[in-house]
């Protein structure tokens, strides 16, 4: 597994907050991309997700994430679909292959990679989905997994 810091461009996002289980995570995703696609906006990579809590935590009606798709282009949102600019950033990343409930596996090691190369992680978990699992088998599916962070 290669684990790097990255530095992450500014971009736009088109993002639902949501709490409550992980299985509405499709429709989630569906909603905010057809609303970029509806939009006529440029996508610029796959959609992510954020993770400000833990199903080891929290019961899963208690959940709190977000779904977005970075994008080129003026939006407003809507009632349901937010815009946020995010700004430019270092995070520490790699890329987990395999089922989408399996790549908090490799937390672990991103958060002591960080620490031992002096940086602090300073924000949730945003896991990029590279792949559809409707295209390719579960265990072909491609996760970038990153956490932001600072030099200490």
């Amino acid at each position: 597994m290669k684990i790097e810091i990255k530095n992450i461009k500014e971009s736009k996002a088109a993002y639902v907050s949501v709490t409550g289980p992980y299985d509405q995570i499709p429709e989630i995703l569906e909603e905010v991309v057809g609303y970029v696609t509806a939009e006529n906006l440029q996508i610029t990579e796959p959609p992510y997700g954020v993770y400000i809590n833990s199903p080891m935590d929290v019961p899963p009606e208690e959940l709190q994430y977000e779904m977005g798709i970075t994008f080129i282009g003026d939006a407003n949102g809507n009632s349901k679909v937010k815009i946020k600019e995010i700004p430019a950033h270092q995070a520490v990343s790699t890329v987990y292959k395999g089922p989408y409930g399996q790549a908090a596996q490799i937390y672990q090691a991103l958060i002591k990679y960080a620490d031992e190369n002096g940086y602090n992680i300073v924000g949730p978990v945003k896991e990029i989905y590279m792949n559809n699992p409707m295209e390719v088998s579960e265990n072909e599916l491609l996760t970038e997994v990153q956490f932001p962070v600072m030099k200490k």
